[in-house]
């Protein structure tokens, strides 16, 4: 399969390859994420772009700086901006996190969202193609290097939002924690009902208070197999013609 252009509902689409390309997790941290009108936003680790696409057609940031270090992602993610006539809002950089200092401003960001590599060194099943398995693992970019990047360009009460697999949660909320990013919300993602949780959304803000909101457990689908209510409503608002399948897990 080439390269080619995935709608994501109301005329917008977006330019995928066979190495990057988007899922539930994608749209659901995107839902989750939203920013608030005229706001100044970062996707770190951005891929293909998809993020950044939703959110200016959904909230009207004002900007969104789409960090990725593969280069090949982040041109289709410059390429999919331009086809919707959104390339000056959505500022594709190719660059690695850990070089924040020098990609990202100082302390002037509203929100950061990231779907950040899901599994840490020496864990998880290693893909074959290495622009997947660079996605997938911890190779050079940890939770710790996502701290860092938002603490440094977060505003005071500015918002990091991301999504794990829950075996990190209790990992990600000590480390967001210790660098001044209090969890403030969080939401549990289950496939059907009476399954255990996969997937966990979290919103830290920098320099927030110690309280913690716990959401309603979001099903993907219901006994029967088909989408909830909820999903409904997420892949409604995106998606037309080509309508994903939940994560299985």
């Amino acid at each position: 399969m080439e390269d080619h252009w995935e709608p994501l509902g109301e005329g917008l689409r977006v330019l995928v390859s066979p190495s990057h390309g988007f899922n539930t997790d994608t749209l659901l941290l995107a839902d989750f994420s939203l920013p608030k009108p005229r706001s100044r936003c970062a996707d770190l680790g951005s891929g293909c772009g998809v993020i950044p696409l939703l959110w200016c057609r959904r909230a009207r940031p004002e900007s969104v700086l789409a960090l990725e270090v593969q280069e090949d992602a982040a041109e289709l993610a410059k390429t999919s901006a331009a086809a919707n006539g959104m390339e000056d809002r959505i500022y594709t950089i190719l660059g690695d996190v850990r070089d924040y200092k020098a990609l990202l401003p100082h302390q002037s960001l509203d929100l950061i969202a990231s779907n950040p590599p899901y599994f840490a060194p020496g864990t998880g099943a290693v893909s074959r193609n290495p622009e997947r398995g660079l996605a997938r693992h911890s190779q050079t970019f940890q939770l710790s290097d996502l701290a860092e990047a938002a603490f440094y360009s977060l505003r005071h009460g500015g918002r990091l939002c991301t999504c794990l697999p829950t075996v990190r949660l209790a990992e990600a909320v000590a480390l967001f924690h210790a660098r001044s990013l209090e969890p403030k919300r969080l939401r549990l993602v289950q496939q059907r009902p009476g399954k255990p949780p996969y997937l966990f959304l979290l919103e830290c803000r920098r320099g927030g208070g110690s309280s913690l909101a716990v959401e309603e457990t979001l099903t993907l689908t219901d006994g029967s197999g088909r989408y909830s209510r909820e999903m409904e409503r997420i892949y409604g608002d995106y998606l037309e013609i080509n309508r994903k399948e939940p994560s299985n897990a």
